[in-house]
């Protein structure tokens, strides 16, 4: 996926959005929707105040250091896991530097494969002072470390695409498919799309896209008209294909990429869906540059962040570390860069609720995001349109979350 990069974290001015209807005599417009951060985890054994058995470091500025605990999967047994847990510690550790903030102190533990090492990575980062936990990656470790953080009161920014393990102290800083279906799905109801119909394949991203789906039409008030679920090959598809190409829908979701999709359009078309009346909606799986050379694709929108976004970022990286990173790392840069931000408050009572879930959001790496009050995070994608010569932004990605959608 393509991404941008912002060299630290600041706050999207946020202005007040007034909608209302005409009236004799006219009526005040109403008050703009507040916010209110849900109240911070019951913490039996909150960290609250510097300790001296806490991690200091020689060379450090005098006063309480921003202690920030690190949970990757360092020692993994898969080596793709490894290699992609060095590189989101190089990127924090580059986020950190841009900060300027020399009372910083990044202070690693190990996720290992998860669960109960875990765990443990969590109990000696918080026995040494972390006021806030980057990390972890997986599902099952974030839903280990976040009980033994939330008896703490310290917040966890992990990466984790599991929704079901945000909330009560969680934030989830990962790309969720539910930001890419509603982005789209709404972009195309805004452009006069009603009758939706989905093509869904049996996959867990399958039943998290299509929940997204029914989510999205619904608040865009459209119908769905056909929704049916294939096996994830293309030989599966065929038939529900042909359902959905006779439903009558004007759009049609398929939250599914590579080979199979290119198998599946054409189905669509020799079924007797019109190009020219019926648009293809997708996700992030479709960021790939060569959809365009299939003929029956050219056209469809999907939604992802902007062309390029990362293109700063990943000069910094490569500059610094002679490689580029790995396609995660911008999300631990945002975390780190994130932590910083916020660092200037008072210690052990800065990174609250209030504080991390700022309805301005934050700018970062891949856009501007902010966390939802379940600890989700909502991201400004764009809307870009499968081409022969590449993708093409039809809806560029918003700047601030006035905008329609948000």
């Amino acid at each position: 996926m393509t991404l941008r990069s912002l060299s630290r974290f600041c706050a999207i001015a946020l202005g007040l959005a007034i909608a209302g209807c005409a009236a004799r005599p006219p009526a005040p417009p109403p008050p703009p929707p507040v916010v209110v951060a849900p109240p911070a985890p019951l913490a039996a054994n909150p960290l609250d105040r510097d300790m001296p058995n806490y991690l200091r470091l020689p060379g450090l500025p005098a006063g309480t250091p921003v202690r920030v605990g690190v949970i990757l999967p360092f020692s993994s047994t898969a080596p793709g896991t490894r290699a992609l847990a060095a590189s989101m510690m190089k990127a924090a550790q580059l986020a950190m530097f841009d900060a300027g903030n020399p009372r910083i102190l990044l202070m690693t533990a190990d996720e290992g494969n998860g669960g109960a090492s875990a765990a443990k990575a969590a109990q000696q980062l918080l026995s040494q002072g972390a006021e806030i936990i980057v990390g972890p990656l997986f599902g099952a470790s974030v839903s280990a470390v976040a009980p033994i953080a939330r008896d703490r009161a310290v917040p966890v920014l992990a990466f984790s695409t599991e929704r079901t393990v945000a909330g009560d102290g969680v934030y989830l800083l990962s790309f969720l498919p539910r930001n890419e279906v509603r982005r789209v799905v709404s972009y195309a109801a805004a452009n006069g799309r009603r009758q939706f119909a989905a093509l869904v394949p049996q996959t867990a991203y399958g039943d998290v896209t299509q929940a997204a789906f029914q989510e999205s039409v619904a608040a865009a008030k459209g119908n769905i008209v056909a929704l049916q679920r294939f096996a994830p090959n293309a030989a599966a598809a065929t038939a529900p294909a042909g359902l959905v190409a006779q439903s009558g829908a004007d759009a049609v979701f398929i939250p599914q990429g590579g080979t199979v999709l290119r198998a599946i359009a054409p189905t669509l078309s020799q079924a007797g869906m019109a190009r020219d009346r019926v648009k293809l909606l997708g996700t992030g799986l479709w960021d790939d540059a060569g959809l365009g050379s299939e003929a029956s694709l050219q056209g469809a929108w999907y939604a992802a962040p902007s062309p390029n976004a990362d293109a700063d970022f990943s000069a910094k990286y490569r500059a610094a570390f002679g490689a580029a990173p790995a396609q995660l790392a911008n999300l631990a840069y945002d975390a780190v860069s994130l932590v910083a931000l916020l660092s200037q408050g008072e210690p052990y009572h800065r990174f609250t609720p209030a504080a991390l879930m700022d309805p301005n959001g934050f700018a970062g790496v891949t856009g501007i995001f902010r966390f939802a009050a379940d600890g989700t995070s909502e991201r400004g994608l764009a809307v870009l349109e499968v081409n022969a010569g590449g993708p093409v932004v039809v809806s560029p990605a918003p700047t601030t979350f006035l905008q329609p959608g948000f």
